[in-house]
């Protein structure tokens, strides 16, 4: 019966998701809010950008009504210290809301990147001021504590990569949501596991929106329905989402959860993708001396689509990609250290990277052999 405590704030958040985003769809319409054609991007079309703007209501009212209730009822007698708990919360839906306050203004109007990053710096400072920081690398380059000094600035580093990591790969139909979801599930089953239902109940909350959104997002052209994206609203405040519940699981505190030896590289593995994702990408422009912020096609989405799969396999491969990662992880930490789990993930991107890279020269070079012989 315990399982209810996470699975009716899923299906609630699922329910509202389905009812709030088609409410979105008509406004956007009405009001002509579009995402703006760009020829870097994959759609011609107009489509609403707004979708986010259902995730952090949703999140935080529904998390807010579900641990009011659970405290009413009594459930299941929780054993928290709330002093160390309830601040955690607190700072992390106020980080949210200024994150869905920037991230609107940049869908409607437009913001200067260099404020987006100043206001991720700010609420990413909010985790360590509520007593949620790294302060624990569970053996990774043979470092286990941290003290203060070096891991609130980790902390901080960590969260404003995932939240851009989270935002730059956001392009195709699915992807990003896609993402978000399987880590929420795949973080929120072992939150339930380990008993620790306040994470659990935001895990699964995020999930349950994510489910309804995603829905639109991908099948609604399908299904006669309009499609919507998400736009920086939804990306911006999953990122910091997800951040937060990577590093719930990763932080070494009794209050949040039992003590467990790969803590870390678990809770950070539903982030490999993007992350590893986007520092590639970084490197690249590095390397061929571009703007590190200028977009271009060079994700692994990109690499997919520029191979012949189209936008729904590629999106399906990174998510089974993601899941291999989170499972891989979660099994190998039981029997061989952390290190050897992280050089693991690291060569298993490199070689498919590298696989792919081999994959997709190949076919540019089978293009150009047959452009050159349609030209003779």
């Amino acid at each position: 019966m315990k399982i209810l405590i996470v699975i009716v704030p899923f299906l609630i958040a699922l329910a509202l998701g389905r009812t709030i985003i088609p409410y979105i769809l008509f406004i956007s319409y009405k009001k002509r809010l579009f995402d703006p054609l760009d020829p870097r991007k994959f759609h011609q079309q107009i489509i609403p950008r707004l979708g986010g703007v259902a995730f952090a209501p949703v999140q935080s009212c529904l998390f807010i009504l579900s641990v009011v209730v659970l405290y009413k009822v009594n459930f299941v007698p929780l054993g928290l210290n709330t002093v160390e708990i309830f601040p955690m919360f607190t700072l992390l839906l106020c980080g949210m809301v200024i994150l869905f306050l920037v991230g609107l203004a940049d869908d409607l109007v437009s913001v200067n990147h260099r404020w987006k990053f100043y206001a991720q710096i700010f609420v990413a400072s909010f985790f360590p001021l509520s007593g949620l920081w790294i302060n624990d690398l569970y053996g990774i380059f043979f470092i286990t504590y941290l003290p203060l000094w070096a891991g609130v600035p980790l902390t901080i580093f960590a969260v404003v990569l995932i939240i851009n990591a989270v935002n730059l790969i956001d392009g195709i139909d699915g992807l990003c949501s896609g993402l978000i979801m399987v880590g929420c599930i795949f973080l929120g089953v072992l939150f339930t596991y380990y008993g620790a239902w306040l994470h659990a109940i935001f895990a699964f909350i995020t999930a349950g929106v994510l489910v309804s959104f995603f829905y639109y997002n991908v099948f609604g052209a399908f299904k006669r329905k309009r499609r919507i994206f998400m736009g920086d609203t939804g990306s911006l405040t999953l990122g910091y989402s997800i951040a937060f519940l990577s590093i719930s699981f990763a932080m070494n505190n009794d209050d949040i959860k039992p003590f467990s030896e790969g803590a870390i590289v678990t809770a950070f593995s539903t982030l490999i993708v993007p992350v590893f994702d986007v520092s590639r990408v970084l490197i690249v422009r590095w390397r061929e001396k571009q703007p590190l912020f200028k977009p271009d096609r060079n994700h692994l989405h990109h690499k997919f689509l520029r191979s012949g799969m189209s936008h729904h396999q590629a999106m399906i491969s990174i998510l089974l990609l993601a899941l291999f990662f989170c499972l891989f992880n979660f099994l190998a930490v039981h029997y061989i250290s952390n290190n050897i789990v992280v050089l693991c993930d690291i060569l298993i991107w490199l070689g498919f990277i590298g696989v792919w890279n081999l994959v997709e020269s190949r076919k540019k070079k089978l293009r150009e052999q047959k452009m050159q012989f349609l030209r003779d």
